[in-house]
């Protein structure tokens, strides 16, 4: 998951489309410029089974749109299954949520520091 994440922010879609199962894999993965993924947080990852497995995530982003950062979370339970001895990404039941922090909260990046200083506008 966290490879996943980590290829998500850097927009490297090739290695996206490589660990999605083939049964769910779409043709193309464009990346998308305006946003810019700054946090993942592991909630729980079940055991894994000798074949399958889930991982429950939060990823915090934020969108550029109209000259200002738009911050939101991305919350899923994505399920694993393995294929051809690798875990690979089949499908996830996710939800979305704009966010709306204030200057002086602390940053959702999670450096500990306070918005306004760290990725405010």
């Amino acid at each position: 998951m966290r490879s996943r994440y980590s290829a998500f922010a850097l927009g490297l879609s090739d290695y996206l489309l490589a660990t999605w199962h083939s049964s769910t894999r779409p043709v193309e993965l464009a990346p998308d410029p305006a946003t810019e993924w700054k946090r993942l947080v592991i909630v729980n990852a079940e055991p894994a089974l000798e074949e399958s497995g889930q991982v429950h995530f939060q990823a915090f982003f934020f969108e550029h749109a109209h000259g200002r950062k738009r911050w939101h979370v991305l919350e899923e339970v994505s399920r694993f299954v393995k294929e051809q001895q690798r875990w690979r990404y089949v499908d996830g039941t996710t939800s979305l949520t704009r966010l709306k922090p204030g200057r002086n909260d602390l940053c959702l990046c999670g450096s500990g520091r306070k918005l306004k200083v760290c990725c405010g506008e």
